[in-house]
């Protein structure tokens, strides 16, 4: 039985990123607006929900590891062609993950979750002994040597956008998410309550030791760059409560006729990706909108007409096809 709640935490997760990414590439600048507050709330949120939901997938679909890794080639690739494009890409990294998990891939229970404890303790090692801005403009938000080989590994390891160090950890709790009985409502409710508690007391946690020892700040803040292990915890927990609470509403969204507008676009979120930065920010680009004369306002408007126009074309899609094209191509390539 195929949980729609995850596919519409998908689409979610995606309407996420779209609003964060266009931020970024129309350098809007901070104004403190309710918008602005908005999606700066769902910075690092949305794409660890989207890291978290694919650990589910493969859990769920269980693939041998030679697809695995095949699929991690194939999603390497791609982001590596959509780095020369937007340097914020995430689905290179996604492919990396992909290849390092395959020796826990059939990994099950509590392991995967102390795994990703030492993930989080060997991360914030690297954070505190590190040169964490090494590389970076934070002016342009570029990287200044990221096509070398060792501004790769370090961009990609450590201090890139979505580094290995620590966002490997998000895969692995969806791993162990993917292995609960998530059709059941006790494991929904338990999802929801485990990821509030989770993300209240990270947020909460932060605060307290920035108050405290405010030279802490961006060792034990919320932010995802750099991500702090409390940013971690915090981003987990929301993507529990995302997932728990769209599974266990799933059934009023089918009654209210609004499953399918989420459910359609979260099955092909790869295509919908990758359409967000060639069409979308492509169309923003062409009307000359990346220059910062955007407001806060502006954006989120924009972003959500665009993800509105996703949900539109992958309803209408889903009529005639049952994937995505770029999750058609890959299948095709990789079997």
């Amino acid at each position: 039985m195929r949980l729609h709640g995850l596919d519409a935490a998908r689409f979610l997760a995606y309407c996420g990123m779209v609003l964060v990414n266009f931020r970024i590439v129309a350098q809007a600048a901070p104004d403190g607006s309710m918008a602005d507050q908005f999606v700066s709330l769902l910075e690092g949120r949305a794409a660890a929900l989207f890291v978290v939901l694919a650990g589910v997938g493969l859990a769920l679909a269980a693939p041998a590891r030679w697809l695995t890794a095949k699929r991690g080639l194939f999603l390497f690739l791609v982001g590596m062609v959509n780095m020369t494009i937007f340097e914020a890409d995430i689905l290179h990294f996604y492919g990396i993950y992909f290849l390092l998990i395959l020796p826990v891939l059939g990994m099950r229970g509590q392991r995967l979750l102390w795994l990703a404890g030492l993930v989080l303790l060997v991360s914030f090692a690297a954070l505190l002994g590190l040169d964490y801005e090494r590389g970076w403009n934070w002016q342009t938000l570029s990287y200044a040597d990221f096509w070398t080989l060792g501004g790769f590994l370090r961009h990609s390891l450590y201090n890139g956008w979505h580094p290995v160090l620590p966002w490997i950890a998000f895969l692995l709790l969806g791993l162990w998410v993917g292995g609960l009985e998530l059709a059941a409502r006790s494991v929904q409710n338990r999802l929801i309550l485990w990821g509030a508690v989770l993300a209240l007391a990270a947020g909460w946690l932060s605060l307290e030791i920035q108050r405290a020892e405010p030279e802490l700040a961006e060792a034990l803040g919320l932010a995802p760059i750099p991500p702090s292990p409390l940013y971690v915890l915090a981003a987990s927990g929301t993507a529990l409560l995302a997932i728990g609470a769209l599974l266990r509403l799933s059934p009023v969204l089918e009654r209210l006729g609004i499953a399918r507008w989420l459910v359609a676009p979260g099955r092909q979120s790869l295509s919908l990706y990758v359409a967000h930065i060639l069409i979308g920010m492509g169309a923003l680009e062409a009307l000359g909108l990346l220059d910062g004369s955007l407001t806060n306002g502006g954006i989120l408007a924009i972003a959500l007409g665009f993800c509105a126009l996703s949900s539109l074309y992958a309803v209408f899609w889903r009529r005639r096809f049952s994937r995505g094209p770029l999750e058609a191509l890959m299948r095709r390539i990789t079997g």
